[in-house]
């Protein structure tokens, strides 16, 4: 039998899925985490065959310590993996110590976590991406911004999401940023007028996909965060064949292989010189992980599949018996912060909305950063019932 250590495997929540399933495919599924072992959901504690509970994720002595025990319990490791991008340099670390083959070792972090080195990468598939420059002086930032022109991007270069990211539209902001910045290494870049679309797929072991889908995301997350907006997402009723080409080329150009990816690309909303022309793709960054939040959910709804169980069979079988030819649907994420007055209450929501609601309530303290409060997640056939949903959610009383 097969042994799987499962970092984290209680959040997000739903992720127990990903440990049910390993464990009707016959691998032993050991769970390493900082909630106690009577808090976790009941459907977590059935899929797991032991639990460890340290009194830190971010102590790695303690982590190194919880996967030794496990050996010693049950034999040599076989996959370890949390899904989760806080702890990706974390697991590689783990499966380089413990000889722990089938997923990223510690030197494949350097261009999968650093922006700046994704970028020869994605020069080598042949994908475009934005000027930048690595943050270390201020005169040389200056300059650099002065010659691609502001507004500019800023952000840590290896970091998660869109925290500490910020938009700096003069020499004032500039100014401000070096006076008020922390000590992370950040990664300057021009600015793109684009609208974020995504790659989105599990890819087995000789780095072909078995699932594909992607995402948009019509705001910028960066905003989202920073001004304490609303959020919205949907993942695509049909993957583009151009968006699959870009997926495909930036796979095999970073090496994937047996994992869930989820690659970023903007779509250019009008002409930019030296950048392209409007609706060319660029190279946004990369994320060796499923999208955040509820997104394998949305996969879910979206293609009427269940891309739990595909994740699974991908690391017991390398391949997936799920039907993929089912019926198609745009699923859409809304996020509603709290403090604003809407229109609609839920109560409204619900009685319009109903037949199409696949999800909805709070969102986890620890997600709403970017994703807002109070979610509804729906699927649509067209467009223009898409767009009419979030018209209808987002309205607030003026």
């Amino acid at each position: 039998m097969k042994n799987f250590i499962f970092i984290s495997p209680n959040f997000p929540e739903t992720y127990w899925h990903f440990c049910a399933e390993l464990k009707k495919n016959g691998l032993r599924v050991l769970g390493i985490g900082d909630c106690p072992y009577d808090q976790l959901k009941q459907e977590l504690r059935d899929s797991l065959a032991d639990y460890y509970k340290v009194s830190s994720l971010e102590n790695y002595d303690e982590v190194f310590r919880a996967v030794a025990f496990l050996t010693y319990k049950f034999g040599k490791i076989d996959w370890l993996e949390s899904n989760n991008e806080y702890w990706l340099e974390r697991d590689a670390a783990l499966r380089t110590a413990f000889n722990i083959t089938t997923g990223q070792q510690t030197q494949d972090m350097d261009r999968i976590k650093h922006k700046s080195a994704m970028k020869a990468y994605y020069a080598k598939a042949g994908i475009p991406t934005a000027r930048y420059h690595l943050v270390r002086e201020y005169e040389a930032a200056k300059a650099f911004a002065n010659e691609v022109g502001y507004p500019v991007v800023v952000k840590p270069d290896n970091g998660v999401g869109a925290n500490n990211t910020y938009k700096l539209k003069s020499d004032a902001d500039l100014d401000y940023f070096f006076a008020t910045k922390d000590d992370n290494l950040y990664i300057m870049e021009e600015f793109v007028n684009g609208e974020v679309r995504t790659y989105d797929a599990i890819i087995d072991s000789k780095g072909e996909p078995i699932f594909e889908t992607g995402n948009v995301t019509p705001q910028s997350i960066m905003d989202i965060v920073n001004d304490n907006d609303n959020s919205t997402y949907y993942i695509v009723k049909e993957l583009s064949e151009e968006m699959k080409d870009f997926g495909h080329r930036t796979v095999k150009s970073f090496g994937v292989k047996s994992r869930f990816v989820h690659l970023e690309f903007f779509v250019l909303k009008e002409d930019q010189p030296g950048l392209g022309k409007k609706g060319d793709i660029l190279g946004l960054e990369v994320n060796m992980r499923p999208s955040g939040g509820y997104s394998p959910d949305m996969y879910d709804f979206s293609n009427e599949v269940d891309v739990y169980k595909i994740w699974a069979d991908m690391v017991a079988f390398d391949r997936t018996d799920v039907p993929l030819d089912r019926a198609h649907h745009f699923c859409a994420f809304c996020g509603r912060r709290d403090g604003k007055k809407f229109v609609m209450d839920h109560n409204a929501v619900m009685a319009k909305y109903g037949a199409h609601i696949k999800m909805s309530g709070r969102i986890p303290e620890a997600l709403s950063g970017a994703m807002a409060n109070q979610m509804y997640i729906a699927n649509f056939d067209t467009e223009e019932e898409l767009k009419q949903f979030y018209k209808d959610l987002l309205t607030c009383v003026e």
